[in-house]
């Protein structure tokens, strides 16, 4: 993660467009935007309630289209990004994105690392389209799903799908206050032993990505008695083909290994290297992932 943010008083003032009859605004102004993704980490934001409330009193709402029609024109001091890039189109909006921000901070799996539509990746797109649209030849897409680090410049990224709102709201206060985000590392494994949760893969055997997925969530899925799902993506330092290998050795057949990380962050290389090649596994698929009903 990079984050370089100088405090927003000492910035100079962008040069901003007022809405028609409203007067100058001196707050440090916030767009949101969004790109391919499901809006969840946007309604985020939105649950936040209270605290976006009292955010409301330090910055200006300047382009949030899931939750205002008013528009301020650009450049923004702040912009969140939601979502991959899947088109040619949203690969020329990005950049544009990006030269009207200040600080521009990725949110969710999707704007991180390509989300479940980065499934299309590892398959033939073209083919997929002809299966489920009656004229393919209309549609305008890429072939790859990406995230946005791969096309600019990002400052701050916050993982998960959908985003923790304590990590949003820090990421907002310290861009606020010209420091650093206080954000959690490691891996979920460390947060299940941070709250006394007991391993839910040494105890009950459950197919769990919680080694190798990045902290942040809480360990939400293992407290309730759930192996981790890898929202978060890969942690910084991942032995995702050591845990293959253990679930593999453990009797989980090689197709659901491969299906445990390929979900929210299949597009992280991480991941997508943790079973290629194929890996050795022991019994068939029936009982691989107890737990996730067949499907970790």
């Amino acid at each position: 993660m990079s984050v370089d943010v100088a405090p927003l008083s000492t910035r100079p003032a962008p040069a901003r467009g007022p809405l028609e009859g409203a007067t100058p605004d001196a707050r440090p102004t916030l767009a949101v935007w969004k790109f391919a993704s499901c809006d969840g980490c946007q309604l985020t934001l939105l649950n936040c309630e209270a605290e976006l409330l009292a955010l409301a009193d330090r910055v200006q709402v300047a382009y949030f289209p899931e939750a205002t029609r008013a528009v301020v024109a650009g450049p923004y001091d702040v912009s969140l990004v939601e979502g991959s890039i899947t088109t040619a189109e949203d690969a020329e909006r990005i950049q544009q994105v990006r030269a009207q921000s200040g600080t521009l901070v990725t949110i969710g799996a999707c704007a991180t690392a390509g989300g479940i539509q980065a499934l299309r990746n590892l398959a033939d797109v073209g083919e997929l389209a002809a299966a489920v649209y009656p004229r393919p030849d209309q549609l305008a897409y890429l072939a790859r799903s990406t995230p946005i680090a791969s096309h600019v410049t990002v400052d701050v990224q916050l993982y998960g799908c959908p985003i923790d709102r304590g990590q949003l709201l820090e990421v907002l206060a310290a861009v606020l206050a010209g420091r650093a985000p206080r954000l959690p590392s490691g891996s979920v494994c460390a947060e299940c032993k941070r709250r006394g949760t007991v391993c839910v893969a040494v105890a009950d055997g459950l197919a769990c990505l919680g080694p190798v997925t990045r902290a942040g969530c809480g360990a939400l899925c293992p407290a309730h008695h759930r192996g981790c799902y890898g929202c978060f993506g890969p942690q910084d330092t991942p032995n995702g083909r050591s845990l293959a290998t253990v679930l593999g050795e453990g009797g989980m057949a090689a197709v659901d290994v491969e299906r445990a990380f390929r979900t929210f962050a299949t597009g992280a290389e991480a991941f997508r290297a943790a079973t290629a090649p194929p890996i050795a596994t022991g019994a068939s698929p029936t009982d691989a992932a107890a737990g996730h009903g067949g499907r970790p």
